[in-house]
């Protein structure tokens, strides 16, 4: 490889509650979350996700990942994109105004995800990270974009599941 070690002695177990992994542009968080999700594989140590192989079918059904920057069809409405992904995951379609809702969205969810700022398309990417009630949630960077008060009801929302059971693992670089 390139000769950068990019994580190195890295012990960590992560319960239920919300977790944060805080530090300085590169200095390793999405690396972390990546092999976490099974998305890279690790030279050497060991991972695993309530007992299985990140990136294992029954790994990723009790994981969902929030990228920092994400990406929806700008002309499907937050609607239709939600139900996309529950169709994808095996969910009834009808849930997807009660996750819009849950993330703020109820009043825009026939609108095109193109006219949506870029906190609105963060806050699609909660509802798709919300479907299936995941045991462990993985947010990179999930504020970036959104105001004061929609980060304060983002924070609010995932107090919420983090009472109810889930892990958060959440990175920033903003300390704030």
């Amino acid at each position: 490889t390139n000769g950068v070690c990019a994580l190195d002695q890295v012990s960590l177990q992560i319960g239920k509650g919300m977790f944060g992994l805080l530090g300085p542009n590169g200095a390793g968080k999405s690396t972390l979350m990546k092999l976490i999700l099974g998305l890279i594989a690790p030279s050497r140590g060991e991972i695993s996700v309530s007992g299985h192989a990140p990136g294992s079918p029954v790994a990723r059904a009790m994981t969902a990942y929030l990228p920092e920057n994400v990406a929806f069809h700008p002309l499907l409405t937050g609607r239709e994109q939600v139900r996309h992904f529950l169709r994808l995951r095996g969910r009834a379609v009808k849930e997807a105004d009660e996750l819009l809702d849950k993330v703020g969205l109820s009043d825009a969810a026939c609108r095109r995800i193109g006219t949506y700022s870029k906190g609105m398309r963060q806050r699609v990417g909660l509802a798709q990270a919300l479907i299936g009630n995941p045991r462990l949630m993985i947010l990179d960077e999930p504020t970036s974009g959104l105001d004061p008060v929609s980060r304060g009801d983002f924070y609010a929302l995932l107090d919420e599941l983090a009472a109810h059971g889930s892990a958060i693992l959440m990175s920033s670089h903003a300390l704030s």
